[in-house]
């Protein structure tokens, strides 16, 4: 490959990088807001994070097509191809965020515009929503730098989620069972509860990704500290 050429597909590479980070804000606006929506009642809102969606899933099929064009052309080798398969992975985590994200938004119309009995658990949720937001951004920020040392605590941070899950689940069945009145609406806070935990995975996914990008090994269904031992920290 000369430098002209090299050049180029340095380029190319980097113009993909830049994609998912943007694609990756888009994701993480998507939920914030649609928090935001479950608090506030805002229909409107709701709707927005419900249109927008067509955005994510259009920026994952343009990623997707422009690693394609790079593996036909380029044929790239070792790290370079790494990055194109982890810049795969993680469109496709970021898509299922989107789709989360307008899931919390079409549960949180469903609730405000039915106006259900008024559950206390919103506090819980936008806790666990922040930490999953957290997950997010730190993932993203590893594969922007290429940092190995975040995935370890973001896996630890995954951990976090699902034990919040687990008690927002626990507190929405006492509510169920001690009054039969709450229990549509406490099933729409559930699935709320269950989208951000998905979105914990995703992101815990992505920063996955980075030590195979950086270090060839892949360290999915492994612990924090098996993650540590592979990047050496």
């Amino acid at each position: 490959m000369n430098q002209h050429t090299a050049k180029q597909f340095d380029a190319e590479l980097e113009s993909v990088r830049a994609r998912v980070l943007q694609m990756g804000g888009i994701v993480e606006h998507q939920i914030t807001r649609a928090i935001d929506a479950l608090s506030s009642g805002d229909i409107e809102l709701c709707d927005q994070i419900i249109d927008a969606d067509h955005r994510v899933n259009a920026l994952e099929i343009e990623i997707d097509e422009q690693c394609s064009h790079i593996i036909a052309r380029r044929q790239p080798t070792a790290i370079d191809l790494r990055m194109i398969l982890a810049v795969i992975k993680t469109i496709t985590d970021l898509e299922r965020i989107g789709d989360e994200a307008s899931k919390i938004a079409r549960m949180a119309k469903n609730l405000h515009q039915r106006d259900q009995i008024q559950l206390p658990r919103y506090r819980d949720i936008k806790h666990v929503a922040n930490i999953a937001v957290d997950m997010l951004r730190q993932s993203l920020d590893a594969f922007a730098r290429l940092d190995v040392v975040v995935p370890a605590k973001v896996v630890r941070l995954d951990e976090q989620v699902d034990e919040e899950f687990k008690s927002i689940v626990r507190k929405l069945i006492t509510f169920m069972m001690e009054d039969p009145r709450t229990i549509s609406s406490s099933l729409e806070i559930l699935w709320v509860a269950k989208a951000i935990e998905r979105i914990g995975d995703h992101a815990k996914n992505m920063s996955e990704y980075v030590v195979y990008l950086v270090k060839g090994k892949d360290v999915r269904h492994v612990s924090a500290e098996e993650i540590e031992r592979e990047v050496g920290t």
